[in-house]
């Protein structure tokens, strides 16, 4: 079991990490306000599930594996900044509607919000850096046990992630009746398209330095 200093070191690095406005956090506000509370919440669990991928890779040290085969590595670089393109496009086209928060949303509109969670994390290759760089600080990674992951990391993780997360998507949902408009929405999405797009030239710029 971890120390209490290192819990708190662990869960406040995550916390702060969480906060700063990225390109997760941004999408997610953009897709709370435009869908409501359900599918803000379903993108969350998506941003979640991807930093529990790169948790356990950091924790087992497969990310170490990954980097060590540069063309790999170069690879998932480049698909993932495509993708972040891909989703660039989709928000800069996109085309708002005034919707009813007591709509109900379908399957596919949720499917598609959790996928893009798990999508924009994945694509974003700050997470890992950011596990490989505080997990040491917490536990020792080559003596690392399953019970310390699955007991202690995984749960302190997901209560963080979905703390924070919470709050993005209720003061979205606050500022919701200013930005109602389908003007204001597609000013919002154009400007969170940016973002994704200058995340994606700038992952591809290090790749062909």
């Amino acid at each position: 079991m971890l120390e209490t200093t290192q819990v708190l070191a662990y869960v406040t690095a995550l916390g702060v990490a969480a906060a700063i406005p990225g390109p997760g956090m941004t999408a997610l506000v953009a897709r709370s306000i435009s869908g409501g509370a359900t599918v803000g919440f379903t993108m969350l669990t998506g941003l979640i599930l991807g930093d529990l991928i790169y948790l356990s890779l950091a924790v087992f040290g497969l990310a170490l594996l990954v980097q060590s085969s540069s063309s790999l590595f170069g690879f998932i670089s480049i698909a993932s900044a495509t993708y972040l393109g891909w989703l660039a496009w989709q928000f800069w086209f996109y085309k708002p509607k005034v919707e009813s928060l007591s709509e109900q949303k379908t399957s596919r509109e949720l499917f598609s919000a959790g996928l893009s969670g798990l999508a924009i994390t994945l694509g974003n290759p700050k997470t890992i850096a950011f596990y490989l760089a505080i997990l040491p600080l917490v536990v020792t990674l080559e003596t690392v046990s399953l019970e310390v992951w699955g007991t202690t990391l995984i749960p302190l993780t997901v209560a963080v992630l979905v703390a924070v997360g919470a709050i993005f998507i209720l003061g979205a949902l606050k500022v919701r009746h200013i930005l109602d408009s389908e003007k204001s929405q597609s000013i919002m999405f154009k400007g969170t398209g940016v973002i994704m797009l200058l995340t994606s030239l700038s992952m591809l710029a290090k790749q062909f330095q």
